[in-house]
């Protein structure tokens, strides 16, 4: 029998879904990962089988076969240690067999059983709701995820023992509320700034009226000054300018406790910044400046 979890792969900031197949087949005793897992994922087998031995799990002498489909698609990251955990907690029998259906599920597993954070939750979410499924995630990401919509089943847990229990129904896991971070006001005011009136009217215009700016002059003129003050006259962001600038930062790893932040990104490359990092890049995209001012 084959065991089945959905989990997600990132296509810059889209969350494609992935079908993680795990198989616990008579032969000799064997763990493997075949749909083109990259470094991080293929290692997951460590971490899970030592992530379950502290849980009070062990895994059988048997060949398990763990496929993430579709094949063709790289799999890049930490975040496909949760689902093929559960996968083979399912398929031994730990967690019902159906307790995982119309999940999506994402996380890094400790080798204690804990669960870490991981990037690209929000996306996540938001594909998960889209296909009308729930999603499990680690519980520090949990108020980031619930950003998705207020009807997506959420289960956030610590580790895996609080999935099991959760499932089995001897400790019920409460849906996470979401979260805003309260950015300290900026010591950057455009009110500090004496004479540069021209500059300082250009500035208001373009806030006013959402126009891009392009500062030349000589170095020493106030152009990093101004351009540092101008979120201090910038309205806060709306709900949907929320999520979308909040699941650019997501994939990119820059949400620090599952709460989004409502106040405008504002980014200060330095001149000697790659194209890479302008741009974005790597062998595993990420966002670039140009992106994360976005």
């Amino acid at each position: 029998m084959v065991q089945r979890v959905s989990t997600v792969a990132f296509e810059g900031i889209e969350a494609r879904a992935v079908d993680v197949q795990v198989q616990v087949a008579p032969g000799l005793p064997a763990f493997i990962i075949v749909g083109l897992p990259d470094k991080a994922v293929s290692e997951a087998r460590e971490r899970v089988r030592s992530a379950l031995i502290a849980s009070g799990l062990a895994l059988p002498a048997r060949r398990i076969i763990v496929n993430l489909a579709p094949a063709d698609l790289p799999k890049e990251g930490s975040h496909y240690d949760l689902p093929i955990a559960l996968g083979l907690m399912a398929a031994i029998g730990a967690i019902p067999p159906d307790a995982l259906t119309g999940f999506t599920v994402l996380g890094e597993l400790g080798l204690d059983g804990s669960i870490a954070p991981v990037a690209g939750v929000l996306p996540a979410a938001i594909g998960a709701n889209a296909r009308e499924e729930g999603l499990i995630c680690p519980a520090s990401c949990g108020s980031e995820a619930a950003w998705a919509s207020p009807d997506i089943q959420i289960v956030a847990a610590h580790s895996l023992i609080q999935i099991a229990n959760h499932f089995k129904g001897t400790q019920v896991l409460s849906r996470p509320a979401p979260k805003v971070h309260e950015a300290a006001a900026s010591p950057l005011d455009l009110r500090d700034i004496k004479g540069q009136e021209s500059a300082k009217r250009a500035l208001e215009i373009a806030a006013a009226g959402g126009h891009h700016l392009l500062m030349i002059g000589a170095p020493g003129a106030g152009k990093s000054m101004l351009a540092a003050r101008l979120p201090s006259i910038l309205p806060p962001l709306s709900p949907g300018e929320l999520l979308e600038v909040s699941m650019i930062a997501s994939v990119a790893g820059e949400i620090e406790g599952g709460a989004l932040t409502a106040q405008r990104p504002f980014r200060s490359p330095h001149h000697s910044a790659s194209m890479a990092a302008l741009t974005g890049g790597g062998a595993r995209a990420k966002p670039g400046e140009i992106s994360l001012a976005h």
